[in-house]
């Protein structure tokens, strides 16, 4: 055996040599296994830093909204920036939309996307990367903006107490976990129908048979949603200002009353396959069949941060999604590259080892949660220094419910704003209206659900 292949014991000697000579190292050991990485790599004057309460440039939301154990934060941040319009229209103290309503649809509208795949793939083995990418998470709590989108204009919104959470919003892993189990069941027999010759529209029937199953499923574990209901809201000085019986599409026209065909999303994905400037899609991704899949503008940065700010001072929140993790000290809500030195603690690149086009291509980044830009602070120039961003993890965490990102945390793990794309350039806004957009893999790293 070539010794230069396996890990030698002479390696190992001389590894440990080098770190019992290196003071650092030891001092490094010591309070790391006693403390954490994070907690021993925390620096101080960066945490001070981000002390700040007050911005340039501000919008004010309600109560603080909290997602639990589920991975809807997509969902509560969509609802987020739909609430603010409600709250600033009535004069409202607070108000939530129900969570639990497009949760229930998604998962139905997911499920019908899933077999969809399954009849469109019989020609596709069984083994092969596509039909492990189908089968690996078909009613993933995550999505996309785009899919957001479908969801409203097919149906509507209600308030928080016309469908509130129940056992199974507020933690989805068991009812994931045995729709999934459904459907994957539901796959077998669609394929294996399909091979023993059964017929198209003896398929069909088994799936509409299946998606009532799906109803079920779902109904037992988040309740019907409404077809209609009554609304009385009152403003902060306990007057009536919306009374009247409303169905879920016309409740979203009356209060929300966005043209949500206008927002549109713009990623900042810097990799050599993804020329910026020009528009993508994913392919198989997606929920509600008719809206079809989603549709991205890659632009650099500085781009996405523009118009970012350019939203914020019309008064109005910003939808994101970011790889939330890097870089983060979550009970602090502090999201900035100074705030742990990494490197340093461990005396050679573990942070800084890839950049963001790289961690990107090797797998190590990609978008995981989504949030609502609600202010930034601005220097003298203009640019951006820090930014205020509404979390949907409660009043308890960060301060009060809010966390902070500083500006190159934005360069790094910012991927994604939705926007009214008025704030586009006109040379911007012809590229994503008129030009095919270039399909991804479905596994590319743009195609995965905050």
């Amino acid at each position: 055996m070539d010794e230069s292949r396996s890990v030698t014991f002479d390696d190992i000697a001389g590894a440990r040599e080098a770190f019992r000579e290196s003071r650092a190292s030891i001092i490094a050991k010591n309070a790391v296994t006693a403390q954490g990485i994070r907690n021993v790599a925390r620096v101080p004057e960066a945490m001070a830093a981000n002390a700040i309460e007050a911005f340039d440039i501000e919008v004010k939301q309600g109560d603080r909204t909290d997602q639990k154990h589920s991975g809807r934060c997509w969902m509560f941040a969509s609802l987020n920036t739909f609430r603010y319009r409600i709250i600033k229209k009535y004069n409202l103290k607070s108000f939530e939309l129900s969570q639990s309503y497009p949760l229930f649809f998604d998962k139905l509208e997911k499920a019908n996307w899933f077999l969809e795949n399954i009849l469109d793939t019989f020609g596709e083995p069984l083994n092969g990367r596509l039909m492990a990418y189908l089968l690996s998470d078909p009613v993933a709590d995550g999505g996309q903006w785009d899919m957001f989108k479908g969801l409203v204009k097919k149906y509507g919104v209600v308030p928080k107490e016309i469908m509130p959470e129940t056992a199974c919003s507020r933690n989805t892993r068991e009812m994931d976990k045995y729709l999934t189990r459904y459907l994957r069941g539901a796959a077998k027999r669609l394929r294996e129908s399909h091979f023993a010759g059964v017929s198209y529209d003896d398929l069909r029937d088994m799936k509409k048979v299946m998606m009532e199953e799906v109803y079920s499923l779902l109904t037992t574990c988040l309740g019907e949603p409404p077809a209609s209901f009554d609304v009385r809201l009152r403003d902060k000085d306990d007057e009536l200002v919306l009374t009247g019986t409303f169905t879920p599409q016309e409740f979203f026209a009356e209060t929300v009353g966005m043209e949500l065909d206008d927002y549109i999303s713009l990623i900042s994905a810097p990799t050599a396959d993804k020329p910026f400037d020009r528009t993508y899609t994913v392919g198989r991704l997606g929920n509600v069949l008719e809206e079809g899949t989603v549709r991205y503008l890659n632009l650099e940065v500085s781009e996405l941060k523009r118009v970012a700010i350019a939203q914020l001072k019309d008064g109005l929140p910003v939808w994101f999604g970011c790889d939330v993790d890097q870089s983060f000290l979550h009970e602090e809500g502090v999201m900035d590259l100074a705030t742990l030195d990494l490197d340093g603690l461990f005396g050679f690149p573990v942070e800084t080892c890839m950049d963001k086009a790289e961690r990107l291509d090797y797998g190590e980044s990609l978008m995981t949660h989504a949030m609502v830009l609600e202010g930034v602070n601005l220097d003298a120039d203009g640019d951006p220094v820090m930014w205020k961003v509404e979390n949907s993890w409660g009043k308890d965490h960060g301060r009060g419910g809010f966390d902070t990102l500083s500006d190159p945390w934005f360069d790094e793990y910012v991927y994604q704003v939705v926007v009214d794309k008025k704030y586009l350039t006109d040379e911007q806004r012809r590229i994503y209206e008129t030009s095919e957009p270039i399909e991804l893999a479905p596994w590319d790293p743009m195609g995965s659900l905050a």
